[in-house]
């Protein structure tokens, strides 16, 4: 299954103007490369094992890294594309700060798509352990933005 999201990957690469794509899924992370540094394959943990993927794919590099996430950590995504903000207007505090406990239900952001505000809650009681956006950041659909510890 990860070989075709690996194919879709290195398509949308070849017909783009981007060099590099990264990707989170199945707890893992990819990177692929249209020019990739032959000298930093020796240093990557696990190398693409060649009889798994076609061989249109072996010009690319993408190895899997460390799993995304930590003990019983969870990530909470972005529901919908748009515009991520950290507080309802610029001269607010955040909702949430790094460290802050969080429970059901509390609004952790704002996401501004299609110039509706729609606050975005967290599932879970919990604390926060990192914010992996930046205020005004544009965000994709099932981007992770937060990783909390669940309690």
């Amino acid at each position: 299954m990860w070989q075709d999201k690996l194919k879709e990957i290195i398509y949308i690469l070849e017909n783009s103007n981007v060099n590099e794509i990264e990707v989170n899924f199945w707890g893992r992370k990819y990177r692929v490369k249209k020019n990739p540094d032959l000298s930093n394959l020796r240093n990557e943990k696990e190398a693409v094992n060649s009889d798994l993927i076609p061989t249109e794919v072996k010009n690319y590099i993408a190895s899997p890294s460390e799993p995304v996430s930590k003990s019983n950590s969870k990530k909470i995504v972005a529901p919908m594309p748009g515009t991520y903000y950290e507080s309802p207007t610029p001269e607010d505090p955040p909702f949430v700060k790094i460290g802050d406990n969080v429970k059901k239900g509390q609004v952790l952001c704002i996401i501004e798509a299609m110039k509706i505000m729609n606050e975005i809650e967290c599932d879970d009681d919990g604390k926060i352990i990192d914010i992996l956006v930046q205020n005004s950041d544009p965000v994709e659909y099932n981007q992770p933005l937060y990783i909390i510890d669940p309690f």
